[in-house]
């Protein structure tokens, strides 16, 4: 039930989080603060909208509806295409930077909140903690 995502986490873990970013062509210092930092998301759910507001250094928020396109503003200042999908228990983003085509999918696994994203051959996982 992609109900249980809904709450505030924060990260306890990250694998591949510097080489995911060098795939989707982040800057060397944006890299390099994004990767010390450890952000809480918080995700919500209001009727049929959702918003997962991630708060770090940067705080960006994203609203939408499942099934619907949007325009993401990301952290690194870039603009992209989103959309969601319910996949069983996983929320599932496909969205596109700069040209650039990843998944993230975001699932409750064991109490813990399950990001993981795919861009080209690499694949990050990062582990939340309810906070």
């Amino acid at each position: 039930m992609v109900e249980a995502l809904v709450g505030t986490w924060k990260l306890e873990s990250s694998e591949n989080f510097d080489e995911l970013l060098k795939e989707l062509n982040v800057g060397f210092m944006v890299r390099k603060v994004a990767t010390s930092s450890k952000p809480n998301v918080e995700i919500s759910k209001n009727g049929d909208e959702w918003t997962i507001k991630t708060i770090s250094l940067k705080t960006t928020e994203s609203k939408f509806k499942i099934g619907e396109e949007f325009e993401e503003h990301k952290a690194d200042g870039s603009k992209g295409k989103s959309t969601f999908t319910i996949d069983g228990d996983k929320l599932v983003q496909k969205s596109d930077n700069q040209g650039k085509e990843y998944f993230t999918t975001r699932e409750v696994e064991g109490g813990k909140l399950k990001v993981t994203v795919k861009a080209g051959n690499v694949t990050c996982i990062r582990t939340y903690v309810k906070a």
